[in-house]
């Protein structure tokens, strides 16, 4: 199931504006530099700001994702004809053979069952070229991020296209380790239409993280912190044997 923040229209049309900080994205442009990249697989590309960054940059890029909603958001962005979009997720790649492939954000986090992302990683493997490599980030669940997701914290007033403005924050809803569920609740100034978004994650061990990447095939090279976010979430640095 997609959520709504990526697979309703009126949401998707809006993400950007509401999350306009996105400066991990040049760390990730930076690890693409650092291996010398030239086909890169980009993994839950949702609207599309990393695939259009690399794009500009030169590199062939695949993005893929299952929100249609996001991908039409995508598809109308810089550079966006440079890109290979693909309705769809890991496990329903046409064959391909890309030298790294990237999960940015939450994306490794929304696969909740161990079935669901062992067919991720198996999919991200057999897109790779041999000894390709594969880098993600997910949350250190032992810095309790959650407790940060109230509206108190997260509240927001955003203006998006054609002056409209848009209210939104955060609830959490639930904590049942290794699974936290939460509500993002917008509010549209032209009209008072309320959306809403609920979203469950889950917080993996880096241990568990490292074992489930062996058993799909994968070398862990290096487990870095994520520059944007220091001490509060992991890069992994996988390779494809």
């Amino acid at each position: 199931m997609v959520d709504a923040l990526f697979g309703e229209s009126r949401l998707a049309a809006v993400y950007d504006a509401l999350d306009p900080d996105r400066g991990d994205l040049e760390h990730y442009v930076a690890i693409v530099k650092e291996f010398g990249a030239t086909k890169v697989l980009d993994v839950g590309c949702g609207t599309g700001e990393l695939a259009c960054l690399l794009a500009k940059g030169g590199v062939d890029v695949v993005g893929v994702d299952p929100a249609e909603a996001s991908l039409e958001v995508a598809r109308g962005k810089e550079f966006a004809d440079r890109v290979r979009w693909i309705h769809g997720d890991a496990t329903t790649l046409p064959p391909l053979r890309v030298d790294l492939a990237l999960m940015t954000g939450n994306v490794a986090q929304v696969f909740l069952t161990d079935e669901e992302w062992s067919a991720t990683l198996r999919g991200v493997h057999a897109a790779l070229e041999p000894q390709g490599r594969f880098v993600f980030e997910t949350r250190d669940p032992a810095r309790r991020q959650w407790e940060e997701w109230t509206r108190e914290r997260t509240h927001q007033v955003r203006q998006v296209t054609g002056g409209e403005t848009v209210e939104a924050w955060s609830d959490l809803l639930s904590v049942e380790l290794p699974f936290v569920s939460f509500q993002g609740t917008y509010v549209f100034s032209s009209d008072g239409a309320v959306l809403t978004s609920q979203s469950t994650l889950r917080f993996r061990e880096r241990d568990e993280v490292e074992e489930s990447l062996v058993a799909a095939g994968f070398v862990v090279d290096d487990v870095r912190e994520a520059p944007d976010r220091p001490g509060k979430e992991w890069v992994f640095v996988a390779r494809a044997t």
